[in-house]
């Protein structure tokens, strides 16, 4: 599947250049232009998907493996304090691209990335009641 007027198409697919990091016959990871962090990079699988309910599991678990090989590599030679990985869905959620794609956000000391939200707080009735509504009771 392919997508005439993604840039993420054609980027995964190098028709745009791009600072690439990994390639292989699924997914393409390059830096991202506007990074949140110093190496922040994208995962971006070849075929499209517009987010991560249309995208086949199989290629679900291999972009979980792969990040989570990348993440290593990414703090062993960034010496980063930490690493986020996020995946938006949707533009309430914050993506802007609709071409499933999961941010690889190494994270240092002080840095300004700001990926954080302000707690709420559950009563145990709202618990309840999500529990039985997603477990289909």
């Amino acid at each position: 599947m392919y997508k005439e007027d993604c840039i993420f198409c054609k980027i995964a697919n190098g028709e745009i250049p791009s600072s690439t990091i990994y390639e292989d016959e699924d997914f393409r990871v390059f830096l991202d232009l506007n990074p949140a962090t110093r190496g922040h990079a994208l995962l971006v699988p070849k075929k499209h998907f517009a987010n991560l309910l249309e995208l086949d599991d199989g290629l679900c678990e291999k972009a979980m493996v792969l990040a989570k090989k990348l993440a290593g590599k990414m703090t062993e030679l960034l010496g980063c304090d930490g690493f986020n990985l996020m995946q938006n869905n949707g533009e309430a959620a914050g993506q802007t691209v609709f071409h499933f794609h999961l941010h690889l956000i190494p994270r240092y000391k002080d840095d300004t990335a700001g990926i954080t939200w302000r707690p709420g707080n559950a009563s145990s009735e709202e618990l309840e009641v999500l529990v039985a509504l997603l477990k289909g009771k």
